[in-house]
């Protein structure tokens, strides 16, 4: 630029655009905090972004608060990686990170980081209570990373995996075996809501979904036309489904409250001869949320076997993030999927 004598430089900065934000702070605490139709936007935005040439920079200008009190390798990774994808700057909190733990309030707290945030994303692994404290304020949307009651951004990961792979969901067909876990729990919920799909839970009796949970997936089940089934015995497990669910039986690594448990749960182990006996003609998937133990939960064979979309999965647990966080922060930005 040049300057005339006698003229004072300008030195005004430049001003970037930034995307305005939602005119209401969007939350995912559940996946019923999502319509159907919102589930499949996410899902098929995570496919978006999961295969453009470049991230989109929707979070530019936004600040994106990690806060995991538990342990997490692939969600906290996902969080963090895809927040700074989005343009965010990201701030991590550990479990002793907070002032929480010298006497501040959870109120007081939540106060505090809704005045820095535009987005904090947690995991807690206790009730959902807490984080509907930090949601109580206006500026700040909160996205539940795992709590007590369940594991939505899962949900959303596995029904992006369903998605990417048969091109729908609607009409699918799935068997999951294993604990009623959190990731069930999500899984069951996303699902209920996809008319003419099945999931049928296979779990050892007294380790099936909370009661609570069940009764509310059957109900929307019976609104939208899906199903949820559920069997204590693997042998009644339905043939020719279209994928294979499981997830680690020692949630988080926490002890069953009965001794003889693995003995409980050996029989809805994942191997290649339950494989073969549920598979369809044409092709039948497996999913795993990991961690896996593997031999244990699911057999190396099936877990690194060409039926196994278990990696995948892992990946779109990115893109996954990166959909619920651009929802969030910026709202709707591709009208078109």
């Amino acid at each position: 630029m040049t300057q005339h004598a006698g003229t004072a430089p300008d030195l005004r900065v430049p001003t970037l655009a930034i995307p305005p934000a939602p005119q209401r702070r969007r939350h995912v605490l559940s996946i019923l905090d999502l319509s159907p139709r919102e589930v499949l936007y996410l899902c098929r935005r995570a496919v978006r972004i999961k295969h453009a040439v470049a991230d989109p920079q929707t979070l530019r200008g936004r600040t994106v608060g990690v806060y995991f009190r538990k342990t997490s390798t692939r969600t906290r990774t996902a969080f963090n990686v895809g927040a700074g994808r989005l343009g965010a700057t990201v701030v991590t909190f550990g479990p002793n990170d907070l002032q929480t733990n010298t006497g501040e309030t959870l109120e007081d707290t939540a106060r505090t980081l809704a005045g820095y945030l535009d987005v904090l994303v947690m995991r807690t692994n206790e009730s959902v209570d807490e984080m509907k404290t930090f949601a109580s304020h206006p500026t700040m949307s909160v996205v539940n990373a795992l709590s007590s009651d369940e594991h939505p951004t899962q949900g959303l990961t596995d029904l992006t995996t369903l998605l990417e792979h048969f091109g729908r969901l609607e009409g699918l067909d799935v068997l999951y075996c294993g604990e009623g876990n959190k990731s069930a729990a999500a899984l069951a919920l996303g699902l209920s809501r996809i008319r003419g799909t099945r999931l049928t839970l296979a779990t050892p009796e007294g380790y099936g979904l909370d009661p609570q949970t069940l009764a509310k997936a059957r109900a929307l089940a019976g609104e939208h036309g899906s199903t949820i089934e559920v069997t204590y015995d693997i042998g009644a497990a339905p043939r020719g489904v279209d994928a294979v669910y499981t997830s680690r039986w020692q949630e988080m690594g926490v002890e069953k409250r009965d001794a003889d448990w693995r003995e409980r749960f050996a029989p809805f182990r994942v191997s290649s001869a339950l494989m073969e006996r549920v598979s369809k003609p044409q092709g039948t998937v497996f999913l795993h949320d990991l961690p896996a133990v593997r031999n244990e939960d699911v057999d190396d064979a099936v877990l690194d076997g060409p039926q196994s979309l278990a990696w995948v999965q892992a990946q779109h647990k990115l893109f996954s993030a990166m959909s619920v966080m651009e929802w969030c922060g910026a709202g709707v930005v591709d009208d078109q999927i």
